[in-house]
């Protein structure tokens, strides 16, 4: 039985536009300012205050087109941010500064999110859907030299690139990549050799969107029907299916795994987030507080779990902020 759902903590109104991404930054210690990034379609990113929930910086680097991802790099004074003008861009936030530093062209026309992993002090790899439609390109940050292009087998018509995940079973292990593309599979690749390990369908449609739990080498995907799929990847490196959760109504537009792998959020089309235990995948609340599309959903990174948040941003231009299942 779920219990009825709590109204949000707070709600942050002023983008202006729908908010297509969200990112927060309060894992500093006191005095340090908690932080949530937000990109939204009219190309700003807006950098909200968490102890005032007023816009503290609004950053116009995208010409005016969607923002869709917004990540930082090791601190809040690092922000990376991609938008529809097909660039990714990088910022320098430090002592007030709002300056591009770099940028890279991606010439991709898609919505795919880029995927950041740290792979050493200030270095930092980052996948990316490139020019040519099926292929994703791998970069080293700062120095932007390409490590590798993932091209899928000849034949293969996976589509574009939706979605991507990169990570690392342990720091100085081999990178890998999970990119679920518009054929609906879900595909893992070796970043070192370029080669896919593994090919599973998992959706009819497109995937829009996936997470993965690397401790549990289990991941959850999301498209535009009315299910979830859970799957596994085994010690062979093969993705299996391990369930599937049928949705009340169609459409998920992103999907996360809080950080401590309790519990997991997604945002949908039905405007409602829902929230479940990553366990069993247990429905443990549906809040239902937006009016339109809901684009995306992110955990807070506190470092003390009384403090964490969930927030969710829609295409009705407002941030919900909720405190949900913070103690377990």
């Amino acid at each position: 039985m779920t219990l009825p759902p709590p109204d949000p903590q707070f709600v942050l109104r002023g983008t202006s536009a729908a908010v297509h991404t969200l990112h927060f930054s309060c894992g500093g210690p006191e005095p340090d300012i908690p932080l949530l990034f937000s990109g939204s379609e009219n190309g700003f990113v807006h950098v909200w205050n968490l102890k005032t929930h007023r816009v503290d910086t609004a950053l116009d680097g995208h010409g005016r087109k969607s923002v869709y991802c917004v990540k930082t790099m090791g601190g809040k004074d690092r922000l990376l941010s991609q938008g529809r003008d097909q660039r990714i861009c990088l910022w320098d936030l430090a002592e007030g500064r709002t300056s591009v530093t770099d940028s890279v062209f991606t010439e991709h026309v898609g919505f795919c999110r880029c995927s950041l992993l740290k792979v050493a002090q200030g270095r930092w790899l980052m996948a990316m859907a490139a020019r040519s439609s099926e292929e994703v390109q791998i970069l080293e940050l700062p120095s932007k030299t390409s490590v590798c292009t993932l091209k899928p087998e000849v034949g293969a018509k996976l589509g574009m690139p939706m979605c991507l995940k990169l990570w690392q079973l342990s720091c100085g292990a081999q990178p890998v990549l999970l990119a679920g593309y518009e054929d609906g599979s879900v595909v893992l690749w070796n970043v070192s050799t370029g080669k896919a390990l593994s090919r599973l369908i998992c959706h009819q449609e497109p995937v829009m969107s996936l997470d993965f739990d690397s401790e549990k080498a289990k991941g959850i995907s999301g498209s535009s029907e009315k299910v979830l799929s859970i799957w596994s990847l085994n010690e062979q490196q093969n993705l299996q299916v391990y369930k599937t959760h049928k949705l009340v109504n169609a459409g998920i537009s992103d999907i996360t795994i809080r950080p401590d792998k309790k519990i997991l959020a997604t945002a949908g089309w039905d405007h409602r987030i829902r929230i479940f235990g990553w366990k069993k995948l247990k429905p443990l609340a549906v809040l239902d507080y937006h009016t339109a599309t809901a684009h995306c959903v992110s955990f807070s990174d506190h470092s003390n779990p009384r403090d964490r948040l969930l927030a969710a941003g829609s295409r009705d231009q407002r941030i919900s902020v909720w405190s949900i299942y913070a103690q377990t």
